[in-house]
């Protein structure tokens, strides 16, 4: 008797039943489930997040994901290709028989095979979550780009206070900032659309109530602070300058000691706003005095006519002349005359702060090239003495601790505003040319040298040990005009004190 039974139709092939495909759903899995793990890391950070998580969490993981999806479509459309051309060839059937030891076998080594995938998913997504945190991934990720920055700031008075504790800080509004700016950081690497040098963010930096006095607490500013500064001059017989004097840092809270001195700009109860025309806040035409009575005093200098645009104003805080606190470049002259005091270059090498100096302001195309021509100089003035060799690299050192050729960056690029000697700072303001609104004759006046700090002795020798307690007034070395600031000569390199 015929058997009627139709014959069973092959089942099509299942497009997705392929190693590509199956390679993408693997990756696919795993990054999703590190973006689910870096998500809550970030998530729960708080203040203490790192910026470069963001680029981790919503950048580099979505863009495993969306490779492990490219696969794993790439592997059907290779699949649906070859059923075109083989549209008749039968599916493999995927069945498992928990009853069948060898499958059971199989599943086991499966699912341990998942959970070890998956495990070492969370450990490497814990373990780069941390990798971000560190000063060496801000400073070195993005190498050439960061490196004057990251330099700067090992050499500098805050190198244990971790980038993200001033960059970031607490705060919901400043954490998405600071994913969107990192975001963007990493695209201005990637495309290479940087500017050189990196330019300063003073324009976006939180205020310094929200960083800086998280440490510095400001309410315990008073007295004085005594500090003593040598040069080197420039002659042939390298003669020094030494001035040692008080500044009067002074405080801004009334209930903690008197309000006075330098700090007296950032006090509660004197509140010194100012418009500022240029980005780097070198020109400021413009600035307003509020009493703890109400009243208020506005300040312009004589060539300017208009009112400031009041979403320029900004109200004076710490940042405002501590402008570099943790990615600050020495001067030539700075730095030359610290390593001749501590005698990291022979004092006694003729001209040593001249020659020195000339050769460190010189334009390189790189430090190999700056080495080459240290070295060379150097040696063509003092020849092959211990001297000469220890002075060249010392040199070599203050060269690639300052200067960054790749970045175009140095001290001459950078502005700094605590005190006057190679910028304007103080003199921003206190320059005789700021007369008050509707009061004929009442300026900021050009403040001597003893407003904020009393000259206690100054010269060489013996007359450092004769102190002036009431202070004395500054003698310059050289005879100069008296309408002359210190910034119109010193610039960085110039070789007198």
């Amino acid at each position: 008797m015929a058997d009627n039974t139709p014959a069973p139709i092959p089942l099509r092939r299942s497009i997705w039943r392929n190693w590509i495909s199956l390679t993408g759903t693997v990756i696919a899995i795993g990054s999703f489930f590190s973006f689910l793990l870096l998500f809550a890391f970030d998530l729960f950070a708080g203040e203490h997040s790192n910026p470069y998580v963001g680029i981790l969490s919503y950048v580099v993981a979505p863009a495993f994901l969306f490779l492990g999806l490219g696969l794993l479509l790439f592997g059907a459309w290779l699949s649906r290709r070859q059923q075109k051309r083989d549209p008749d060839a039968p599916t493999p059937q995927l069945s498992i028989d928990l009853e069948n030891p060898r499958d059971r076998k199989r599943l086991i080594w499966f699912a341990l095979g998942t959970m070890t995938f998956l495990l070492f998913s969370a450990m490497g997504s814990f373990q780069t979550y941390h990798i971000t945190e560190t000063v060496e991934f801000c400073g070195k990720v993005c190498h050439e780009v960061m490196k004057p920055e990251f330099v700067a700031y090992q050499n500098g008075l805050h190198a244990r206070v971790a980038c993200v504790e001033c960059h970031v800080g607490s705060g919901a509004g400043y954490y998405l900032q600071s994913k969107l700016n990192g975001a963007h950081q990493l695209w201005g690497v990637i495309s290479g659309k940087y500017k050189k040098p990196i330019p300063a963010p003073v324009t976006n930096l939180r205020p310094a109530q929200d960083t800086c006095e998280k440490c510095h607490w400001p309410q315990r500013f008073s007295g004085n602070l005594e500090r003593t500064y040598h040069h080197t001059l420039a002659g042939e017989d390298g003669k020094t300058f030494t001035v040692r004097l008080l500044l009067h840092v002074g405080g801004g809270d009334s209930q903690h000691g008197l309000v006075g001195g330098i700090h007296w700009h950032t006090s509660k109860e004197h509140r010194v706003e100012y418009y500022a025309e240029d980005d780097q806040r070198q020109n400021i035409p413009w600035i307003r005095v509020s009493n703890p009575d109400g009243t208020a005093t506005v300040f312009k200098t004589p060539d300017f006519k208009a009112e400031p645009d009041a979403a320029k104003i900004r109200t004076m805080d710490c940042l405002d002349c501590h402008n570099r606190p943790a990615h600050r470049y020495k001067s030539p002259n700075e730095a030359v005359d610290q390593a001749l005091y501590l005698g990291k270059i022979d004092a006694k090498l003729p001209a040593a702060k001249r020659t020195i100096v000339d050769l460190l302001t010189k334009a390189y195309a790189n430090e190999a090239e700056a080495a080459a021509a240290i070295e060379s100089g150097l040696r063509k003035q003092y020849g092959n003495s211990p001297a000469a060799t220890q002075a060249i690299t010392t040199v070599t050192t203050i060269y690639n601790e300052n200067f960054f050729p790749f970045m175009k960056a140095d001290w001459s690029k950078y502005p700094e505003h605590i005190g006057h000697k190679d910028w304007l700072g103080c003199f921003r303001c206190h320059d005789n040319q700021h007369e008050a609104v509707g009061k004929p004759g009442k300026k900021i006046a050009a403040s001597d040298c003893n407003t904020c700090h009393t000259i206690l002795a100054q010269g060489t020798g013996a007359e450092l040990t004769k102190l002036a307690p009431e202070g004395q007034p500054f003698k310059h070395p050289d005879v100069l005009p008296d309408d002359l600031t210190c910034s119109d000569c010193h610039n960085g390199k110039n070789q007198s004190p």
